[in-house]
Formats: C-alpha cells, sequence, structure tokens
C-alpha cells in the first residue's frame, strides 16, 4: 500500500491586509479498487484541510473514490500531508496577490492556543504556529556553495551553474496524534520488580507495544527509571497477553503506552511503600526510590528494595497492570461537520532552501531546517531523529517518489525505478525543538514522527516555485515542471502514489 493521491481544488478568501475570511476546498483522493482505511484518511484530509490557521468560514468537501488502480492505505501523515501541499501553496500565491511577505501571512492567521479549528474544536493546549515560524525563518541561510559537486546533479557534473537559481520556501503544517473521533482509545502494560541472576532488584516491563523503529524500548524503560529509580529494566517480548497496546500508527505508542506505563509504575511504587511501612512500622511520607534504597525526604534510607523482596513470605515479585486512556473526543456531526475529534494536534513549521537548473530542470535541495513543538523531548536525540527522517520523507515525495500507474498497471514496481532519497540526497538540517507541554499528555510530550513529513513536502515546493517562478501545482516535481518547454507527461499514471494535485483559485475574494 501507498499514500492515496489526490486531486484538490482550493479557493481562498482574504482581507487587503491578509486576514483569511474564507476557504472553499474539493479533496478527492484515490483509493485504489479497495477501501482500505481509506474512510480515515479522507476524514484526516477534511479535519485538517484549511491548515493550521484561524479561518472563519470553510467548506470543505473530502471524497475517498474507488479506482481501478493499486490500493492505498495509511502511510506518514495520513490526509494531512496531501492538503498540507495546497493549502500551502495557496498561501504562497495569496501572499503574492497582496504583496504580504509570505511568514507575515500565515503568522498573521496562525492558529494559537484559545481559537477554534474548523470544526468547532477548541484549542486548549499550547499552538505555537506563529513561534515555529519566527524560529526557522530567524535560522541562517546558508551559503552558496563554490564546490561543483554541491549544484544540482552533483558528482555527475551535469550541471556548470549558469542556470542555477537558488530559491527560499516556508510551510507550516500540523497532524493528529492517536485515533480520536469517539474512540476508546487505550493501551495496557504491566511492571514487576523482581531480582535478576545477580540478586540485584530489576523491573521488567511486559506490552504489546511494537516496536518497529521509533525508540519505545529506550523511552520505556527512561520512564520506569524516572518513576521508580531502578537502573536494569528489562523489556519482555510483546506479547498481547500483556493486553491490548493499540497499533504503531497515529503517532500514538510514545504518548499512550508511556502513559500506560508510567500509571503501572505508580501503583507499583504504592505497593512497595506500602510494603516498606508495613515492614519498619514508619508512617508513610513522601518517599522515593534511589539506588535500590527507599529514602525519606532528607535523603534518609527507610529501607531498601532487597529487604522488602526478603521478607519471609513475600512474593518473588512485585507486579502491578495499568490501562491509559487518552482524553475523551467525540464524533464529527456527518451534517455539520463539527466536533471534538482530535486527541491532540502536534505542529511543525519549515524552510527548504533548493538550487535549481532551469536549463535542466534538476533540483538539490540545499537546507531543509525544522522547528517542531514536541511538548516534551523524553529522548532528545530521538526525537531529533524522527523530525529529520520525516523531513526526509516529505523531501522524497516532494521530488522522486512517484508510482507511475497506466490503465491500473504499475510501470515501476522496483526500487531501480522507484526512487526514494539516500544519504547523497539529505542536505543538512537544523532543528529547533520547542517544549510546550500540553498538559492532558503523559509528561506533557506530543507525538513527533507524522508532522515534519507535512510540513517538508510543500515547503520544498514553495523553494522551487521561489527559485522559478513556475507554480508547481503537482508532487514529485518533475524536470518538464521546472523547464517548462517540455511536453507534458500528464497524468498517464491516473493515480501514482503521489498523483496529480491540482490547484484552482489562489483568492476568491480581496476586499
Amino acid at each position: 500500500m501507498h499514500r492515496h493521491p489526490a486531486r484538490l481544488r482550493y479557493e481562498h478568501g482574504a482581507l487587503r491586509d491578509g486576514t483569511l475570511l474564507y476557504v472553499a476546498a474539493q479533496v478527492v483522493l484515490d483509493g485504489g479498487a479497495y477501501a482500505s482505511c481509506s474512510p480515515e484518511v479522507a476524514f484526516n484530509a477534511a479535519v485538517f484541510g484549511a491548515g493550521p490557521y484561524q479561518v472563519p468560514a470553510v467548506e470543505l468537501d473530502a471524497y475517498a473514490v474507488y479506482t481501478h488502480n493499486p490500493v492505498c492505505g495509511a502511510m506518514r501523515g495520513f490526509g494531512a500531508v496531501q492538503v498540507a501541499f495546497a493549502y500551502e501553496a495557496q498561501m504562497d500565491r495569496l501572499a503574492g496577490r497582496l504583496g504580504m511577505d509570505p511568514v507575515e501571512l500565515r503568522q498573521r492567521n496562525a492558529l494559537c492556543r484559545g481559537a477554534r479549528m474548523h470544526t468547532g474544536q477548541l484549542v486548549d493546549s499550547p499552538a505555537p504556529v506563529a513561534e515555529l515560524l519566527r524560529r526557522v525563518r530567524d535560522m541562517p541561510l546558508p551559503p552558496l556553495g563554490a564546490d561543483p559537486r554541491e549544484l544540482p546533479g552533483g558528482a555527475l557534473g551535469s550541471t556548470r551553474g549558469e542556470g542555477v537559481r537558488r530559491g527560499v520556501g516556508y510551510a507550516v503544517g500540523f497532524k493528529n496524534v492517536a485515533f480520536g473521533e469517539g474512540a476508546d482509545d487505550y493501551s495496557t502494560a504491566r511492571v514487576s520488580l523482581h531480582r535478576d541472576a545477580d540478586g540485584a532488584p530489576v523491573v521488567t516491563v511486559y506490552t504489546a507495544a511494537a516496536e518497529v523503529g521509533q525508540g519505545l524500548v529506550t523511552v520505556l524503560g527512561q520512564v520506569v527509571r524516572e518513576e521508580l529509580g531502578i537502573g536494569t529494566v528489562y523489556l519482555a517480548p510483546a506479547h498481547t497477553d500483556s493486553g491490548e497496546a493499540g497499533s504503531t500508527s497515529a503517532s500514538r505508542q510514545t504518548y499512550m503506552t508511556v502513559g500506560a506505563v508510567r500509571a503501572a509504575c505508580a501503583e507499583l511504587r504504592a505497593r512497595i511503600f506500602a510494603e516498606a511501612a508495613g515492614q519498619t512500622g514508619i508512617p508513610l511520607r513522601d518517599w522515593r526510590i534511589t539506588d535500590g534504597a527507599i529514602v525519606d525526604t532528607t535523603g534518609q534510607a527507610v529501607t531498601s528494595l532487597a529487604a522488602i523482596l526478603d521478607r519471609p513470605g513475600a512474593p518473588a515479585a512485585f507486579g502491578a497492570q495499568a490501562e491509559y486512556h487518552h482524553r475523551p473526543t467525540g464524533p464529527m456531526d456527518p451534517a455539520t461537520g463539527q466536533g471534538d475529534v482530535t486527541v491532540q494536534f502536534a505542529f511543525c513549521a519549515h524552510r527548504a532552501v533548493v538550487d535549481v537548473d532551469v536549463e535542466l530542470g534538476l533540483v538539490r535541495v540545499v537546507a531543509l531546517d525544522a522547528a517542531q513543538d514536541v511538548g516534551r523531548a523524553i529522548n532528545p536525540d530521538a526525537v531529533v531523529g524522527q523530525i529529520q527522517g520525516g523531513a526526509v520523507q516529505g523531501m522524497g515525495l516532494a521530488l522522486m517518489e512517484e508510482l507511475i500507474v497506466e490503465n491500473g498497471c504499475l510501470r515501476n514496481p522496483s526500487l531501480t525505478d522507484y526512487l526514494i532519497p539516500t544519504i547523497a540526497d539529505t542536505p543538512p538540517m537544523r532543528v529547533d525543538v520547542l517544549e510546550l507541554a500540553d498538559p492532558d499528555a503523559p509528561y506533557g510530550l506530543r507525538g513527533v514522527g507524522e508532522p515534519p513529513t507535512v510540513s517538508a513536502t510543500p515547503a520544498v515546493a514553495a523553494a522551487i516555485r521561489a527559485a522559478t517562478g513556475r507554480p508547481v501545482t503537482r508532487i514529485p516535481v518533475r524536470p518538464a515542471d521546472v523547464i517548462g518547454d517540455l511536453p507534458d507527461l500528464g497524468d498517464r499514471h491516473g493515480g501514482g502514489a503521489h498523483g496529480a494535485h491540482g490547484i484552482d483559485h489562489a483568492t476568491g475574494t480581496l476586499s
């Protein structure tokens, strides 16, 4: 399965000072021959289709249609990526029509805490859209490269530099975290205190959560050490005997399973302290566990974990299990499009710098810098890695990743013809991590993995427009889109993984 291709028609209206008045849009998603998760992708496209902006009036219809093309499914961004390409292109066109700086236009209309989505949902946690844009705009720009290998075409030496132009583009995007829509989404975890082979106290975590490279194993160990003060933590193989943990999708696993492990640790800690109070006869106070000892507020040891485990008749292990449920959401009213459907919003802004050879149609991304609010960076290195990885995936969508489909048949079925970015394509990426805690989330954290993919793609497209002056109304951008005098290959693919993205009506009303 791959991402749904989309055709998008957008119309924006604004006052002459740049204040948005309305957005009217139609989004048509090609789901292929089976529904798969097309209804949910269309739902996300509708919810996020006006962008992270305050818009008084929105009329947005999103459709997922059956075709004879390959089935499409879930892919990073899940409906928010397609619409971000459209609404951010519109914001640039609107800025051009009004003679405004594109970043200033976005900041003027930026979603913020206390504002309402076009679904009617109140944004009741930090939404630093304007601040993220400021941060990426204020980052230093990369110098012009003197090495010919740094030009479009790289080591192949196909570009001599005469037709190379530089462009800078900005974009901001956002995405939901967890399922929402009234679903009772939860995760279950169990923790157990016992001894290892050497007799030292250890904790084992049991959960069905799937580690697929996002770093969950490391984070769960951090949570146990934070909550229980025990240095050695084992993670048992994932198994549903521990209860449901939900899918590793929707940027939810760190949010949900961290919540479950934290709650289980709190219950286990209470059991340990109650046992310690019973053994010692000391009234329970504000105790904590440090280096295998239970200590009071003065740092005086009350007892040790070893003593608790060694008590005659004590169980071989102290365990606790807990479920974590995120805050309640509700379904969307099918008649009005209103509802508190989203658990949490996560925001990211990008600035892309590109060099484009307008004679050969070659594009090189020189820099792809990001600023993202992560709530709290539980593992700072992993957070930066997730943001950079998501950005590279968004860059791939903008420049090269495309399934070519003709009459329902895939024409580039191998990685020889379906290109993805490699380390040689990856530019320097500064990442500015902002930590504004979400009061409803465990430790205040936000999902991290998807938002950078949402904003990176339109930022690269915007930079190409700035360099070439061409409209760039589809992605991935082909040489013909840059040069403009080659025959258009059209839409013969009829639903390639990234499809043809058309945009009409830069501004509907200027008053």
